[in-house]
């Protein structure tokens, strides 16, 4: 699968590795879809494209990171799953309350099933979008800094240092 950009006259270190990876070069696709139905739907057009440029220099910011591709991955799920809350283009599903040992703030977690699979993770005034990730059992979803792993009904959560152990409220 080739990206929504052309390959031939990138010369960006990240562009070049969504060429050459199947994976990103269709969560580029999937994001250039996103941001078209997102523009379509937008009342401030500047302020998407502005935000857009910016969303592309945080991409290029996972220079820093140990793993750039698993960087990159989580960015462009992170913007896909952005656009799509923002602009109306997803159907909302209801917050799942937890109760946590450290309950000075209250945790939420909503999960959005479609491709590509995330869960907004929510504690006091902190959100993070979060990336479906890979779990022998149980569902997990992990990005840099922050992991939160279902397994028989007690979910472990790291939100960024902050290790929490919940349960999902009655």
């Amino acid at each position: 699968m080739s990206p929504s950009f052309d390959c031939s006259t990138s010369t960006g270190e990240f562009e070049q590795m969504v060429c050459k990876d199947p994976a990103l070069a269709a969560l580029d696709v999937q994001l250039a879809d996103t941001f078209a139905r997102a523009l379509a739907k937008a009342s401030d057009k500047a302020t998407l494209h502005a935000t857009e440029r910016g969303w592309i220099k945080g991409r290029d910011e996972c220079w820093k990171a140990d793993d750039k591709p698993a960087c990159v991955r989580e960015a462009y799920i992170e913007r896909i799953v952005d656009l799509r809350i923002q602009h109306g283009l997803v159907t909302i599903p209801s917050a799942v309350e937890f109760r946590c040992d450290d309950n000075s703030k209250p945790f939420t977690a909503t999960f959005y099933n479609d491709e590509p699979r995330a869960a907004v993770l929510t504690w006091g005034s902190d959100q993070a979008i979060v990336p479906a990730a890979p779990s022998a059992s149980g569902a997990r979803y992990a990005a840099d800094g922050v992991e939160f792993w279902e397994h028989q009904g007690k979910a472990s959560v790291d939100f960024f240092g902050n290790k929490l152990s919940c349960t999902p409220a009655a």
